[in-house]
């Protein structure tokens, strides 16, 4: 893809989920081939530091939008905050869980934040942002998946659920929205060393501390995700699996019933199927 995209795509992308991780080096890659960006998470420090390194490092312009995608009002907050510019490009890459937690050890609450966050925004912004993109003729919409998305698995019961609604939704939009011009993605994530995954490893006791600086075994770094992602967005939809060892895992799962999916899972993640609750089993973070 060339090195500039504003003709393709348009002056300015919505980066939600900007913060760390692989909302900021997507930002970062966009900016550096000429994309304006906003950024939109919760933590407004964060987004600041990384619209004055993107200012002074690109010359692009860059806007911070401090919004909570768990709350209700998120997307018509957004939509107002941006409704002075053209936005060409969505890439939406919030939803972590940050517990990991059995289903019943949590309050329904933090279930339906994540249906919130994960499946409602997305939903708005894309119908939101995709009318005057489609009217356009151009535009390109990502929306960040994950493989917990593909079988039911102990621990992520509902940002599974969530992960494969997400993808599901990728592939509509692309199915709609590609004969208009608009490039649609789901990007289907592995393991990624991001800042989330490091706290979710040394909650379970993988790593000393979210600073620990060992290397995760099998994880894309984020900008090697991003280059993927953004190699795939022309001609890749509607689904991209990010990473080889995402590829095989998605073909290993694909090969089986529902149920011996289900049950693989199961026997891989801490024998949570006798009913164990040890938040430090063997899942191949590659499937989750």
């Amino acid at each position: 893809m060339t090195a500039d995209l504003t003709h393709r795509y348009g002056p300015w992308a919505v980066v939600a989920g900007a913060s760390d991780g692989l909302g900021a080096a997507w930002a970062r890659a966009m900016a550096q081939r000429g994309i304006s960006v906003v950024l939109v998470a919760r933590r407004k420090e964060m987004l600041d530091a990384l619209a004055d390194e993107i200012r002074a490092g690109t010359g692009v312009q860059a806007r911070v939008l401090p919004v909570d995608l768990a709350a209700e009002g998120a997307a018509a907050e957004i939509a107002r905050e941006t409704a002075d510019i053209e936005v060409g490009m969505l890439m939406y890459c919030a939803g972590a869980d940050p517990r990991y937690a059995r289903f019943l050890d949590s309050p329904s609450s933090f279930a339906t934040s994540l249906v919130q966050r994960n499946c409602v925004v997305p939903v708005q912004l894309c119908h939101h942002f995709a009318a005057p993109m489609a009217a356009r003729g151009r535009g390109a919409i990502v929306v960040v998946g994950s493989a917990a998305g593909l079988v039911g698995a102990a621990h992520m019961v509902a940002y599974g659920a969530s992960k494969a609604f997400d993808m599901v939704l990728a592939e509509g939009l692309w199915a709609e929205l590609h004969p208009a011009g608009v490039d649609v993605l789901g990007a289907i994530l592995g393991a990624t060393d991001t800042p989330a995954l490091r706290r979710l490893l040394a909650d379970r006791g993988v790593l000393a501390s979210p600073d620990d600086p060992s290397p995760i075994p099998g994880a894309l770094t984020a900008e090697e995700a991003v280059d993927e992602i953004i190699a795939a967005l022309p001609d890749g939809g509607p689904t991209h699996f990010v990473g080889e060892r995402t590829r095989l895992g998605a073909a290993h799962l694909a090969g089986m019933s529902r149920g011996d999916a289900v049950r693989f899972m199961a026997s891989v993640s801490g024998g949570t199927m006798q009913g164990g609750s040890d938040r430090q089993g063997g899942s191949d973070p590659s499937l989750t």
